[in-house]
């Protein structure tokens, strides 16, 4: 009996020392995975954590990627990201990852990026579940404020009028600048090479719109100094 209590005191004690697990505190395994909305009003240079499904990326390179992504509420935008290239290859529209970050503004842009300080940080993890977006028409929102609130989401404009292009160093190969206008003013778009380049059917049929052609087109809603959506798609109406 004495030999029972005394071992009773000892592991007692022990508890004691050490003490006993706190079922109050958080998990530090646990991720708080934010909302579109959280993401949006973070401060700029925060650390981020999203999840949302890839609806396309640019070119992978040196084990960097840029890509964009979008959940049921607004979309986000990637730059030059870490990211191996087994990883890359499975980045297929429709993937859901958990991504983690910081949050960075260039030029309008809401958009995730890594940090020198803390370079490992930053990371794209592939979890269950898929979902590829349908394009939103937006061309109503052309001119607007609330344009803002598709920034990086797969949007589709109708009824545009082609005015002119400009490749990026003089000669095609490169991005190629295009102006639509609507309503009588007029909206810049972008063929991004390393998201459709030059190889693309998308590429040459941009390069071979005449002035005054009517055409519906889908793209990012990327930003540079206002609307700069980058090119997937178009659609140029019969005459």
């Amino acid at each position: 009996m004495k030999k029972f209590l005394c071992l009773m005191l000892v592991c007692l004690a022990a508890i004691s020392l050490f003490g006993c697990p706190d079922n109050n505190e958080e998990n530090p395994n646990e991720v708080n995975v934010m909302t579109w909305q959280e993401y949006v009003e973070a401060e700029v240079g925060s650390k981020i954590v999203i999840e949302a499904y890839v609806q396309g990326h640019q070119s992978w390179w040196e084990n960097k990627i840029s890509l964009y992504a979008q959940d049921e509420n607004g979309g986000y935008f990637l730059y030059d990201f870490p990211c191996s290239e087994e990883t890359a290859d499975k980045l297929v529209p429709g993937t859901k990852i958990r991504v983690f970050g910081y949050k960075a503004v260039w030029a309008g842009e809401i958009e995730i990026v890594t940090d020198e300080i803390d370079p490992d940080y930053a990371k794209i993890e592939i979890i269950e579940g898929s979902k590829v977006a349908e394009p939103i028409d937006v061309t109503a929102k052309l001119g607007t404020d609330s344009l803002i609130n598709y920034q990086n989401m797969l949007v589709e404009f109708k009824g545009l009028t082609f005015v002119s292009l400009e490749y990026k160093n003089g000669e095609p190969g490169d991005d190629i600048y295009v102006t639509f206008s609507y309503n009588g003013n007029e909206y810049s778009f972008c063929v991004e090479k390393y998201l459709t380049g030059p190889d693309t059917d998308l590429y040459k049929a941009v390069g071979e719109l005449e002035a005054g052609a009517t055409v519906d087109v889908v793209g990012f809603a990327y930003w540079y100094n206002g609307i700069n959506t980058h090119i997937t798609g178009i659609t140029v109406h019969a005459e």
